[in-house]
This record gives structure tokens, sequence and C-alpha cells, in this order.
């Protein structure tokens, strides 16, 4: 492909959406921007799954700079789990190469499906405990949340389910190009007990190391196309300034709602290209 201006453009353009989707749900961005290059761009997968990985990085890194002092990161979960997803990320790294587009492609669409069904029946529960005194636990935390007023708390609940879920996102994310956190942030909220916001700040955090494990794979494999690549970076860094703006005054119910809308969308592309 040539890459010209006008396509530059484009591509900083979709980065800078991809972002805002990415801050705002600790998604990454990437379950925007892979169908885009993809569906749309024309890109094959692969390459679209690589970029998407690069710009993975500039989303957390942007989102955990953003939350920093907030308490939001809880860095003792996020960095127990990412052991998994880092080795889930280069055992997929190795493998993706092995596997066709229309296989990843169908395997992207049932996984989105699945996720956003998880999320709609999840949409009135949250996790916080509202008062400072309670113990949180070894892995828990407390910030100050604005939907409650005050300060919360919560405790990590079912750790087994969520590092076998972060090995299964590592592997989620190095084939797909989504970030991992299409799977962690609904699990962690929907069953380990921990809030919406947390498990999107965590995620951001957690899905740059498992980018970084796996995009030097992608780029000796050839999928990574520099000029493109630094276009979707530079868009997503004006992206998430959005993002983290909009996530700090919304409710965690119509987050949810939005991660939800967002995956059915992009599994009813990739079903309806695949059979």
């Amino acid at each position: 492909m040539t890459v010209t201006p006008s396509i530059v453009a484009i591509v900083m353009a979709s980065g800078a959406i991809a972002g805002c989707l990415g801050a705002l749900l600790g998604l990454g961005g990437g379950v925007f921007l892979v169908p885009f290059l993809n569906a749309w761009f024309g890109l094959d997968f692969k390459t679209a799954a690589a970029i998407s990985l690069v710009t993975v990085i500039a989303t957390s890194s942007a989102v955990s700079a953003g939350t920093a002092g907030r308490n939001l990161i809880n860095l003792r979960l996020g960095m127990l789990l990412e052991v998994a997803s880092a080795a889930g990320g280069v055992a997929a790294g190795i493998t993706v190469a092995r596997l066709s587009d229309i296989t990843l492609e169908r395997g992207f669409a049932v996984v989105a499906a699945l996720i956003a069904i998880l999320m709609l029946t999840r949409l009135e529960r949250r996790n916080v405990i509202v008062g400072g005194r309670i113990d949180p636990g070894p892995l828990g935390g407390r910030f100050h949340d604005e939907e409650s007023g005050g300060e919360v708390a919560y405790r990590v609940r079912r750790l087994p389910v969520a590092l076998g879920v972060s090995f299964l996102a590592g592997n989620v994310s190095a084939a797909f190009g989504i970030g991992g956190g299409i799977l962690k942030v609904p699990v962690l909220t929907a069953w380990c007990g921990v809030p919406m916001r947390v498990s999107a700040a965590t995620s951001s955090l957690m899905i740059g190391v498992t980018a970084v494990a796996s995009v030097p794979i992608q780029y000796a494999n050839g999928y990574i196309n520099p000029p493109l690549a630094a276009a979707a970076v530079l868009g997503v860094l004006v992206g998430s300034r959005g993002g983290l703006w909009f996530g700090a005054r919304a409710r965690a119910k119509w987050l949810k709602l939005l991660m939800a809308i967002v995956l059915i969308l992009v599994s009813i592309i990739y079903l309806r290209r695949t059979l």
C-alpha cells in the first residue's frame, strides 16, 4: 500500500477514536481500530492487529499517566495478573502466524459477542463498599468515587479465575490486536469484585505490558507497517485525553452499556464478513 498524506490523516483520525474508546473502557482501542483497518481500510487482519498492538502501548502509557494519583490503578493486582497475560501474549505471538485470517476473524466475532452479553447482564451491579474502615484485603483497595460521593473500598474475589482469564487475554491480545482488556475488564468487573473504573484503569496499565511482550514477534514476522503504525499512535495519544475526561464524569452503568454496544457492533461486522 502506498502511504499518502490523506491515508495518514484517515488513520490518525481512526486512532483518535480508538484512543478515546480505549481510555474510556480500558480496552486499548483495538476493538475499534482493528475492524477499521481490516474491514474498511483493506489491510489484512494480521497487519491490522499488529498495528493495533503498537497503539495499545501508547494508550496504556497515556491512560496510566492520566489516572496516576487517583488510586484507580491497582498495581499489586495488575502486576500479578500481568505475569499470566505476558505468558499468553508470547504464546499467541508464536502461534498466530499459523492461523488463517478467516479463523482469526471468526474468533474475534465470537469473543466480542460473548463479552457483550456478559456486560449486559451486569449493568446494575456495582462492586464498591461505601466506607473507609472496610478491610479491602491484600489485593483490594480504596479510592474516591464521585458516583458514591466519598471513599469506597473493594475486595478481589476468585483470583484463580482472574489469572486464567488473564492468560487467555494475553493470547487474545496478540492474536487479535485488541489489548486483552476486552476480556479482563468485563471478567474483573462481573466475577472478581473489582469496580468498573478500577478494572479499566488497571487493565490500561496491563495491556501495555502484554503488547510489549508480543509486538517484537509481530514486527519480526513482517506484520507491522511503520508509517501507518506511527500515524495511528499519534491519533491514539490525542484521543486518550478525551477518553480520560469523559470517563471521569460518566456513570459506571453507561460505561458498561457503551462497552457492550461497541462489542456487539464489532461482532456483527465480522460475522457478516466470515459467513
